[in-house]
């Protein structure tokens, strides 16, 4: 796989373009957000729509991207625009693929963020200065034993609820102050933005490279040590005693609550499923289609991207879901985890240090977790941008020094946006609501349209099996063209009325209502039209090509 068929840029080995994808699938989605949604929703219960979605939405989904990215790659496109323009055989076809380009790009602007919170934390630990705020977190504990005629030697017999608050005080406390969660601008001038400018840097030093010397590079080393960092932390969570019943509050289903069946009717279950698989496998990202363009016309793409499917769902079930929430259930209790679970950064940053706290080798296995993180983050964040810098060479004819150097200042200013606007993190969610969950939702629907109604599912199965080293049933063609649409139609709906019934306006009525939420909508508006008009540059210059190529033939 040296290039693709246009001579370009192109992946070194089968290896590294499958650990490059399993790497943009592998985030902290896997280890943060699904142990929590699987807590929250009565546990087992929520594996059935989980894979229910995986099944009819995110493995059809992927290969449909595999598949047609490679298409494109055919026809000399690599980006989302230029890809959908040579499905659809018209220009209407790239101005849908802004969202292509809109949801990696917007996303990557937080996404950056929260990575170079776990680097600092990675650093907290091995600098020490976490011990520090655990001394304080047990000095606390004691106080509060004296405070209630307990004793200090008796700290450990308080009520479960006093000590899990005096306990995780000083983590929220250290948290709320390296995010700025108190005032706007309040990280700048901390810590928060020095490791923000070392996260940064490395992005693009990296993407700078390219992708086999940059991104593939870096996810053939990154990979195996994410998931020996994993396998590590695991099995000290493993040896930890009670460690049954806690991957039984994982994995059993809570019928305390609710009956088996009732929990099943909960429709923003599924909702949260759907959206979850969505992040898991980066698709309806833009991502995996711009990855797939470069292949080689008769490389294998369906066991590759079922492999890079299998590998993000090992990270994401056997290894997120049996760290994340068994740990802090065996130290802290199901009420302590129920009511953390509600934010993946309130259970990621600030109950969790406080479980590896209580836990023998918690500094290691504290350090090991977070380095895990940002590693999960780095391999994700970088293929967000790689759709962008792939329009502006096809699409204006730009190098990659200039195309970087684009991409890095708009991307600049949208962090700096959301690092600025940091209290109560508002910013930074409704980034999260607006592209993350809504934009997402539009891209999937319309790529398993594009499949399954204009490619088809005939030529569509063909790209798929040229090469192929599985058979892949073709039973998936007519999923993607039905069965997908349907499924992802209801979840949409499903969502619509979430935010404009059920919460009376939602996300929706806050971008009326709250001047910063209506700003950021006004930004992600902005980029749109900056995408917009490279889209529009670029299919002038395609057209020009064309016709210039008609010219000489004749």
């Amino acid at each position: 796989m040296s290039g693709n068929s246009g001579g370009k840029e192109g992946w070194g080995s089968r290896l590294g373009v499958i650990l490059a994808v399993t790497g943009s699938a592998v985030g902290l989605g896997n280890f943060l957000r699904f142990p929590g949604l699987a807590a929250r929703y009565e546990g087992g219960a929520f594996m059935i729509p989980y894979f229910v979605s995986l099944l009819i939405l995110g493995l059809p989904l992927a290969w449909g991207e595999w598949a047609m990215g490679r298409y494109g790659g055919r026809h000399g496109y690599n980006s989302s625009p230029g890809i959908f323009r040579a499905i659809a055989r018209h220009n209407a076809g790239a101005y849908l693929g802004i969202l292509g380009l809109l949801v990696p790009v917007g996303i990557y602007m937080y996404y950056v963020i929260i990575e170079s919170w776990c680097l600092g934390y990675a650093w907290y630990y091995l600098s020490g200065q976490m011990a520090q705020i655990g001394a304080e977190a047990r000095q606390l504990a004691a106080k509060a034993a004296q405070e209630t005629s307990l004793g200090t030697a008796q700290a450990t017999s308080l009520p479960q609820a006093v000590a899990d608050l005096v306990s995780k005080e000083p983590y929220t406390r250290l948290f709320d102050s390296f995010v700025g969660e108190s005032e706007h601008g309040a990280a700048f001038g901390g810590p928060a933005g020095v490791f923000l400018a070392l996260c940064f840097l490395l992005n693009f030093y990296l993407i700078y490279r390219g992708l086999t010397k940059g991104i593939e590079r870096f996810c053939i080393f990154a990979m195996p040590a994410l998931i020996i960092c994993a396998f590590l932390v695991l099995l000290r969570v493993l040896t930890l005693p009670n460690i049954l019943e806690a991957l039984g509050f994982m994995w059993n289903p809570h019928t305390e609550k609710a009956g088996f069946f009732q929990a099943l009717a909960n429709p923003r279950m599924w909702l949260d499923a759907a959206s979850q698989i969505f992040f898991s496998l980066s698709v309806g990202f833009g991502v995996i289609i711009t990855y797939a363009s470069y292949l080689k016309e008769d490389d294998d793409i369906a066991l590759s991207s079922l492999t890079s499917v299998a590998g993000n769902e090992f990270c994401e079930v056997a290894l997120g879901g049996m760290i994340t929430v068994p740990a802090a259930y065996v130290f802290l209790g199901a009420a302590a985890v129920l009511g953390a679970v509600g934010s993946s950064f309130d259970l990621g940053f600030k109950t969790l240090p406080m479980v590896f706290e209580s836990m023998p080798l918690g500094y290691i296995v504290g350090f090991l977790f977070f380095v895990l993180l940002f590693l999960a983050a780095v391999t994700s964040s970088l293929s967000m941008l790689q759709p962008a810098i792939a329009l502006l060479e096809e699409g204006l004819g730009l190098n990659r020094r200039a195309s970087v150097s684009i991409l890095g200042f708009v991307t600049l200013c949208g962090s700096l946006y959301t690092f600025y606007f940091s209290q109560g993190r508002m910013a930074l969610a409704t980034l999260d609501n607006w592209l993350g969950t809504f934009c997402i939702y539009l891209l999937a629907m319309y790529q398993t349209i594009l499949f399954g109604w204009v490619l088809g599912p005939q030529r569509g199965m063909e790209e798929l099996r040229r090469g192929a080293e599985i058979r892949v049933p073709g039973i998936i063609g007519w999923v993607l063209k039905y069965v997908s649409p349907v499924y992802l139609f209801a979840v949409f709906v499903g969502f619509l009325y979430q935010q404009l019934v059920q919460e009376q306006g939602g996300m929706f009525r806050e971008a009326f209502e709250k001047p910063l939420v209506g700003a950021t909508v006004v930004f992600i508006l902005v980029l749109t039209g900056f995408f917009y008009l490279i889209i529009q540059q670029s299919v002038r210059r395609w057209e020009r090509l064309e016709r210039s190529q008609k010219e000489v033939s004749l």
